[in-house]
């Protein structure tokens, strides 16, 4: 694991254009696409270790809320990326 700040891990689309079909003035729109490459292979000990700024970096990096104390965190990010089973075993 590594320490300090967080380190952008995601893929990037920048600048795909759609094309209008008339209807907005001619406008093009542009999209922008960021998604993780991996999803996260840590196990339940990992979370319950996990200094509080790299589960704030990996709750942001897939988009997900980081709020309330280290403890929310690291229940929020056991339930969103550790399946039950491996939530309920110790």
């Amino acid at each position: 694991m590594t320490t300090g700040g967080c380190q952008d891990s995601s893929y990037k689309l920048n600048g795909l254009q759609s094309k209008s079909n008339g209807n907005h003035g001619g406008n093009s729109n542009f999209v922008c696409f960021k998604m993780p490459l991996h999803y996260p292979r840590y196990k339940k000990e990992d979370y319950e270790t996990m200094p509080e700024w790299q589960l704030d970096c990996l709750l942001k990096q897939y988009g997900l809320p980081v709020m309330g104390d280290v403890a929310d965190k690291r229940s929020f990010a056991m339930g969103a990326f550790l399946w039950p089973s491996q939530i309920n075993n110790k």
